[in-house]
């Protein structure tokens, strides 16, 4: 596959640090994730971040609005142990980086720097609930310009998404939560980066739900041993079943190939 690069590049862009099946990376850490995401939002830039997982990479092969939405991002993570693996093994550290990881740290970092947000997708309820969390969670005032729930039909890409751009533009926040699940929140952060909305658009996942009990996250465990797929296996068999058959299948095809391209590097040297 031909490697994607980021077309919305900026003198503040990282550089790319490895390409999992042609899309690049470009945050190593958390640490600089949350650093380089809060002085973006700090210069009040148009950017979005993804975090690359296997479920992505099966999208993207078949989704032509979604190769085109993560051409859009300006930061990108490795998020996952497998995706973190085969980034790693083209000479940089790189860590696993979730959307859930990002959003305690990120609005800590928000508050302390007066950066106000906005949290965008899930339910009302969960919104007010992990509004009120989050709050409580930090030493600092964080800032909550605004919140909105979008409809279960909703349309990143249609009228309902361009009006809620506006109202998140027209609320002063700097940085915006989506929470809308792939592709559909990346494809609705690319449409804010397309039409030059000043707001970084962060995606989370389920993080909102984490945060407010609606979901129940991996104990740390698992998280830190790469088996958090597992617990949601679990927690979602019907649901998540195909998808996770298709990751692995991901997954076997990428770690085979990086053997091979090792075994060619090893005899050429």
């Amino acid at each position: 596959m031909i490697v994607k690069r980021m077309s919305v590049v900026s003198e503040h862009t990282p550089a790319v640090l490895a390409n999992v099946d042609g899309w690049p990376i470009n945050i190593a850490t958390l640490n600089q994730a949350v650093c380089e995401i809060i002085q973006a939002a700090q210069r009040n830039e148009s950017f979005a971040a993804f975090t690359l997982n296997l479920d992505h990479l099966v999208k993207l092969r078949a989704d032509a609005r979604f190769r085109d939405a993560y051409a859009r991002a300006r930061f990108v993570t490795a998020d996952g142990a497998p995706i973190a693996r085969l980034a790693s093994q083209q000479g940089f550290h790189i860590e696993r980086t979730t959307g859930a990881d990002l959003l305690v740290p990120l609005t800590d970092a928000c508050a302390a720097e007066n950066v106000p947000i906005y949290l965008f997708g899930t339910t009302n309820d969960v919104l007010a609930r992990t509004g009120l969390e989050l709050s409580q969670r930090t030493d600092f005032k964080l800032n909550i310009a605004g919140t909105a729930s979008p409809e279960k039909d909703f349309d990143p890409e249609g009228a309902a998404a361009d009006a809620a751009l506006l109202e998140i533009k027209a609320s002063g926040a700097r940085l915006c939560f989506v929470a809308l699940g792939a592709p559909k929140q990346e494809i609705f952060a690319a449409r804010a980066v397309l039409k030059g909305i000043n707001v970084g658009f962060v995606c989370i996942g389920a993080a909102l739900d984490f945060i407010a009990g609606a979901q129940v996250r991996a104990p740390d465990v698992m998280q830190k041993n790469g088996l958090e797929w597992l617990w949601r296996l679990g927690t979602n068999p019907v649901r998540l079943s195909g998808r996770y058959a298709r990751c692995a299948l991901m997954q076997a095809e990428l770690t085979l190939l990086g053997a091979r391209k090792g075994v060619m590097n090893h005899h050429r040297s």
